[in-house]
């Protein structure tokens, strides 16, 4: 399959809900995900534990650079990173997530914030803290608990295809199997797909040669018919590839952002909203329908 211009995609529901602001519609333009790293050992050199200021400083930058949503994670997912403890996740995450739903209230900004951790034990609270949106990198594959509770809360999810630890056969086969997987789950469970939205998880468990194939191949992935999230900011690869560190890896993800538009992505996570904000929108301008 072979995208053209203007991208148009087939999707089993046309709006998502994250729960607070405006629903989106799937297909009118690239949605922004901003990032804060509420850790101390990211690999992009920007985590801020749970320092409150730094994390309201970076909320009002976040709004200004025009994010859609912000994820707030408070364990690091980087390859080789020491486990953080579940109590300490859980007290970073929901402190800063309760400080930033109380900024965003405070500045009028009616945006969603989503919680990235795999376990539900972290999830939990921090929804009752402001989130409403659950990103899982594992695709509720690690915890059974993760899935119940997003039904029982009735809040929108990002899956994540993770291929850790997993053997590799087909690249598009291997994330289509592991996001089916994880839909599995979620219609087990009760959650519907209408909440869903899927991630190919660049990155994780895929070489560079492979993410490469994955930025290639994903108008594969149109075959789910669902939204499609991918996260390739500041990523080894970019580095691999030009040679630079996480700080000066702009440009490639830039890059990597613009051929992701091209092929019908949907979201896209980012650490360097400005910068990015202004290369989706100009990419959208030459390949949506209804972005001018």
């Amino acid at each position: 399959m072979q995208p053209g211009w203007p991208i148009r995609r087939r999707y089993r529901h046309g709006w998502w809900d994250p729960g607070r602001g405006p629903c989106w519609q799937w297909g009118s333009r690239t949605f922004v995900m901003g990032i804060i790293n509420a850790t101390d050992d990211s690999f992009s050199g920007d985590g801020i534990a749970d320092r409150l200021d730094e994390a309201l400083a970076l909320t009002r930058e976040l709004v200004a650079d025009e994010v859609d949503i912000i994820d707030i994670g408070g364990a690091s997912s980087r390859p080789g990173a020491e486990p953080t403890p579940l109590e300490v996740e859980r007290r970073r995450a929901v402190r800063v997530i309760g400080a930033v739903r109380a900024e965003l209230d405070r500045i009028g900004a009616e945006l969603p914030i989503s919680v990235d951790t795999t376990w539900a034990e972290v999830a939990a609270p921090a929804l009752d803290a402001g989130a409403t949106v659950v990103n899982d990198i594992t695709g509720f594959r690690l915890d059974s608990d993760m899935a119940p509770l997003v039904a029982e809360r009735g809040v929108a999810a990002v899956i994540m295809h993770n291929q850790r630890g997993r053997p590799h056969t087909d690249l598009v086969a291997d994330v289509t199997t592991g996001l089916e997987a994880s839909l599995q789950i979620c219609a087990e469970a009760g959650v519907g797909t209408n909440r869903i939205v899927v991630d190919p998880g660049f990155g994780f468990g895929f070489g560079v040669s492979q993410n490469l194939e994955m930025m290639r191949r994903l108008p594969e992935l149109w075959a789910l018919e669902l939204p499609l999230l991918i996260g390739t900011s500041r990523k080894s690869t970019i580095g691999e590839v030009t040679n630079t560190k996480p700080g000066d890896r702009l440009f490639g993800t830039a890059a990597t952002i613009t051929a992701a538009i091209y092929a019908g992505i949907d979201i896209v996570r980012v650490h360097d909203a400005a910068e990015m904000t202004q290369a989706i929108q100009m990419t959208d301008a030459i390949v949506r329908p209804t972005t001018q």
